[in-house]
């Protein structure tokens, strides 16, 4: 996949200097971790809804700011990605937040396409863990909170590489 680049000065992040200055301050200096990556929260800007959890890396950050719509790191595929990019399923970002110590991101976007999870789902959450006491040690059986997906994964995707790896 080609992303398209600005032809501005690339952005620059500042550097990170105390810890006043990046929990205080009004600098982004993100930190990113050993293997150069930021993990990402997205919801639904609406309803609040859990959608997906990813991770960003120094180019995703930046188009994400630049662009306006979400761009990950797949740590599976070790490739950049505009979400929606393939599934017309795009992410636009209403609001980005950065926690306090600037190593995590929130998103919160409009779907295009009313969903996130290249399964087909709404949302990536679309099963539930039981709580409470086990007493048979087996794991839980996990419950489908969405039991209708919105799209047809072999329809959009094709014969892509599947993200999930064991």
């Amino acid at each position: 996949m080609t992303e398209t680049k600005s032809a501005a000065t690339p952005m620059r992040f500042a550097a990170r200097q105390s810890v006043e200055q990046v929990e205080e301050g009004f600098e982004l200096a993100p930190k990113f971790d050993a293997d150069g990556l930021l993990p990402v929260v997205t919801s639904d800007a609406v309803s609040g809804e859990m959608l997906m959890h990813g991770y960003m890396n120094d180019e995703a950050l930046r188009l994400t700011i630049e662009t306006g719509e979400a761009h990950y790191y797949s740590r599976s595929r070790k490739v950049l990605w505009h979400k929606g990019a393939t599934s017309g399923l795009v992410q636009k970002v209403v609001e980005m937040r950065i926690d306090d110590d600037q190593d995590s991101v929130w998103l919160r976007v409009d779907v295009a396409g009313g969903a996130s999870c290249h399964v087909g789902y709404r949302s990536c959450f679309y099963r539930s863990v039981p709580l409470g006491p086990r007493t048979d040690g087996d794991a839980p059986r996990l419950r489908f909170e969405e039991t209708e997906k919105v799209f047809d994964p072999l329809i959009v995707y094709g014969d892509a590489p599947n993200p999930t790896k064991l």
